[in-house]
């Protein structure tokens, strides 16, 4: 089945900026990717191709300041605004990116493997008849053909896949947060800024919402320097007091396994793994989790890891760059006081 992009005609990198809920904020992960899509485009241009960097910003109420994504890297900001974009419809946003595709014919396009750009690039990707390299950790072009080498882990994240779209465009991957440095500002770079007339059918909302409850204050894990999470070698949820007050002391948040969120001892916005949050902290401490291949594959790229389990056999122990084998409530007290003392 051919795309609906001529391979042909296809030029450019496009980056899908993804606002905060309810604010006029863009997700860091947006400018991180504006940055390197720069990088990428310079070389392209380099190498004969189009070195043209566009965003895409499609919001609510409320838009983003424009000069934040020229600043990183844009030439040109294209902003779309619709009722549907402001609460969560990734249905609404998928058509709008696929229709703002058919007519831009990048050749890349980026976002961020958000819970958003989870959703809407594989939606995309369906209409646009392309294909898509989810929750990738590195990118770089081929030196031969300029086409994007997409980095990822596989097969439980025991192995890194390099992927190659060599016959459809545009070439679409969803890239994990805070695994590129926030590009320094350049508050000289000129670019456009348009506002995009979409038409009914690529902005009519897919969902009718009947309340909204404001998720408690405070960044998600995706974003913290240092994270502590547990698991089920805690035995129960007061256990979570303990990594509350580790974090504390380490200027962190806290993340959790699987089991520890479906036993209901924290709720599911602290889950680590393939079914919850992919993090890349500069440091993750690791207590009572055993290392299923489904929560390495969400961690394993932190910068240094720390277990703390009981069982010397536990599999966190293969990934850890430092581990402490004995009793989290015997080890981790013992910490505290040396971070205090």
């Amino acid at each position: 089945m051919r795309s609906l992009v001529d391979p042909a005609a296809a030029a450019g990198f496009l980056v899908l900026g993804e606002m905060r809920p309810a604010s006029e904020a863009l997700h860091p992960v947006s400018l991180e990717l504006t940055g390197k899509a720069r990088e990428l485009a310079d070389r392209r241009a380099a190498g004969g191709g189009c070195g043209t960097v566009t965003a895409l910003v499609l919001a609510g109420d409320r838009l983003p300041d424009p000069n934040a994504l020229i600043a990183a890297g844009a030439d040109r900001v294209l902003l779309a605004q619709a009722p549907a974009f402001e609460a969560y419809d990734a249905a609404a946003q998928a058509r709008a990116l696929a229709w703002t595709v058919e007519r831009e014919k990048p050749e890349v396009v980026l976002a961020g493997a958000t819970t958003n750009g989870r959703s809407v690039l594989p939606a995309a990707a369906a209409r646009l008849r392309t294909g898509l390299t989810a929750d990738c950790t590195g990118l770089d072009l081929d030196p031969e053909t300029g086409g994007l080498l997409q980095t990822r882990p596989a097969i439980g994240g025991n192995v890194m896949a390099t992927i190659r779209t060599s016959a459809h465009r545009p070439q679409m991957a969803t890239v994990r947060p805070r695994n590129f440095p926030l590009p320094a500002p350049d508050p000289n770079r000129r670019g456009t800024v348009r506002i995009l007339d979409l038409p009914e059918e690529a902005r009519a909302g897919s969902v009718c919402p009947r309340a909204f409850r404001r998720a408690a204050a405070g960044r998600g894990i995706e974003e913290e320097d240092v994270l502590v999470s547990g698991g089920k070698g805690l035995r129960r949820p007061e256990g979570f007091a303990l990594l509350r007050e580790l974090a504390r002391a380490l200027g962190g948040g806290v993340g959790a396994s699987r089991a520890a969120v479906e036993a209901r001892w924290i709720e599911y916005p602290h889950q680590v793994g393939l079914s919850g949050r992919v993090v890349s902290p500069k440091l993750y401490v690791a207590a009572g989790i055993s290392g299923a291949v489904q929560h390495l594959a969400g961690m394993q790229t932190a910068g240094t890891i720390v277990a703390v389990n009981k069982d010397p056999e536990a599999p966190i122990f293969r990934v850890a760059d430092l581990g402490l084998c004995g009793d989290l409530y015997d080890l981790i007290p013992r910490i505290l006081r040396r971070l205090e003392g």
